[in-house]
Formats: structure tokens, C-alpha cells, sequence
């Protein structure tokens, strides 16, 4: 398994599946709404501008499966509730829900329910709606979660009584990041824990897509710095195309287990085609896990599992 070139042509037939996909109009994101939809899958496309999820739709063009655009704002709880109650109605299983959507080393700023916006977009948003779709989710039999986190979570630290940089108190924009991205695998690994205690047949799994040449750094472009770097880093960056095949195997490779994390099998886990990494020990805290998860229930208000 570690020695294949894992690519889109090892994606089974998904006729007959149902795939969601936050954030699926650029980047990472949509690269995984079309591998998905082409094998035949009924995609839904979640953006927060419908302009934009149509746009993408149409850049994609015919396909074996379905592209279906519905909006959702990560940002924004009332926005999550109203489409896991739409999607609900409309759809009575969920095979795959892929929490791709993020925002990245962003000034500070607030979701529309107060909380600093890149853990509440790339935590809180992804747990609320993981939560209430989760009963779709475990009557559909080998569902699956998938969370996409980043090399970034390495540099996070959890800091419970200051979690959300509450009136900016200790930001900086990688310190943000780093923690969200440590969050996503820490629920990622809770969540797994949680199933299998209450016998639930779903997975939860865990991506990332090492130096992906996306437009998540999009805050950082006019910063010296970045223009100055980014040259440099360009022999060690990997287009959208290869930086999504870590989260499509997690997603619909028949081999990956619960409690797995995909990323590139290259230099330092930069670039590469996708296998089994290991998250750091950061990651694994149960304690943190469980602290997380409660904290979590507390400012979503919903409570799972």
C-alpha cells in the first residue's frame, strides 16, 4: 500500500452514492466534487456564494453522476441549520461527508455568532453540521467523515481558557490555524473513539494535502514576505489536482480505516501522491479530545453521539 501511486483512477464506481462536500467551488475542494461526481457519485456542492457554486458546477461540465449547489456559511450556525434541515428533507442517506471548507491565516475577525472565524469556520462550523447531519449519516451503512487538517497542526497549541482569542488576546493568524487545523484532528479521533463505543458503522478520517498550490493563502499574497518566498517554495508545492487526492482516497479508497490520516508521501509530507501519515502526539491527547468535544457541544448547542 505505501509503494502505490494512489491517482483518480483507483476511485471505485460511486453510482448510487451521496457525497457532500463543504467548500466545493474552488481549490481542493472542488477538484473533490469532480473526481467524485465523475465516478458517479450525487455530489452536493456547498458554497457560501450560490454564484459561485454554479460557476463552478458549470466549469465542470457533464458528468457520470450529479453535481447538486446548495449554500451553506460555515460562519454563520443558523446558516448550517438551515441546510442540514434541507438536505434532511431531501435525502435519506449520506455516504461521505467531506469537511473541506476552511479559511486560512486570516487577519482577526468574528463569525456571525462571535467566535474568532478561523476556528469557528474550520471547528465549529464542520462540528455543528457533522453533529446535525450525523443521524443521516449512521443509517447509511461504511458512511464516512472526513476532515481535512494540515501540516499547520503542528505548530497548534490548545489553550482552553483562551481558546478563541476572546477581543484578539494572543492572535496571530498561524496561531489560529495551527490550532484549528489541531482541532480537526482531534475531533477527527474522538469522533472515531465515540463510534466505536457506540457500534456505529461509520468511519472518521482524517487528510491533509501538504503544500497545495490552492487560493486558501489568498491573505498572505500581498505580504513581502510571501512574495518573496513563494518562488522558493514553488519546486516544493503541488497543484490543487494532486493536493485533493489525499482527502478523495480517505473518502472512497475501500481500504481506509477509522482513526487513519492521509497525506503526501513526499519530502517532509509536501507534495506526492496520497498514503497513511502520522499526526503528532499533539493530535492524540484524549484529554484535550474530550475537553474539546464538550466545548464544542457547549457553543454550537448540539449534541451528538
Amino acid at each position: 500500500m505505501s509503494n502505490e501511486k494512489w491517482t483518480t483512477a483507483n476511485i471505485p464506481d460511486l453510482t448510487g452514492k451521496v457525497i457532500i462536500v463543504t467548500g466545493g467551488n474552488s481549490g481542493l475542494g472542488y477538484e473533490s466534487v469532480k473526481a467524485f461526481a465523475e465516478k458517479g457519485a450525487e455530489v452536493i456542492l456547498t458554497s457560501r456564494s450560490m454564484e459561485k457554486g454554479e460557476a463552478a458546477k458549470k466549469t465542470i461540465g457533464v458528468v457520470k453522476g450529479k453535481i447538486v449547489v446548495m449554500q451553506l456559511d460555515l460562519m454563520d450556525f443558523a446558516s448550517v441549520k438551515s441546510f442540514a434541515a434541507d438536505f434532511s428533507k431531501k435525502y435519506n442517506q449520506l455516504d461521505v461527508l467531506l469537511n473541506n471548507a476552511g479559511i486560512m491565516t486570516t487577519p482577526y475577525f468574528l463569525t456571525k455568532d462571535g467566535l474568532e472565524a478561523q476556528n469557528g469556520t474550520n471547528h465549529f462550523g464542520h462540528f455543528a453540521l457533522t453533529g446535525q447531519l450525523f443521524g443521516l449519516i449512521k443509517k447509511t451503512p461504511n458512511s464516512r467523515i472526513v476532515n481535512v487538517s494540515s501540516m499547520a497542526h503542528k505548530q497548534g497549541k490548545m489553550d482552553f481558557e483562551n481558546l478563541l482569542f476572546q477581543n484578539g488576546k494572543g492572535y496571530s493568524p498561524i496561531k489560529s490555524y495551527g490550532r484549528s487545523k489541531l482541532a480537526n484532528l482531534l475531533f477527527t479521533y474522538e469522533l472515531q473513539r465515540k463510534s466505536d463505543s457506540a457500534g456505529i458503522d461509520c468511519i472518521a478520517v482524517a487528510a491533509h494535502p501538504g503544500v497545495s498550490n490552492t487560493n486558501l493563502a489568498r491573505f498572505l499574497e500581498d505580504k513581502l514576505i510571501f512574495k518573496i518566498l513563494k518562488p522558493l517554495m514553488m519546486p516544493f508545492m503541488q497543484s490543487q489536482e494532486m493536493g485533493a487526492l489525499p482527502q478523495i482516497r480517505a473518502s472512497v479508497d475501500p481500504r481506509v480505516k477509522g482513526g487513519e490520516f492521509y497525506g503526501p508521501d513526499g519530502f517532509s509530507g509536501m507534495k506526492g501522491f496520497p498514503v497513511v501519515v502520522q499526526s503528532n502526539t499533539a493530535s492524540h491527547n484524549p484529554e484535550d479530545a474530550k475537553k474539546l468535544w464538550k466545548v464544542s457541544e457547549k457553543i454550537t448547542g448540539i449534541s451528538f453521539l
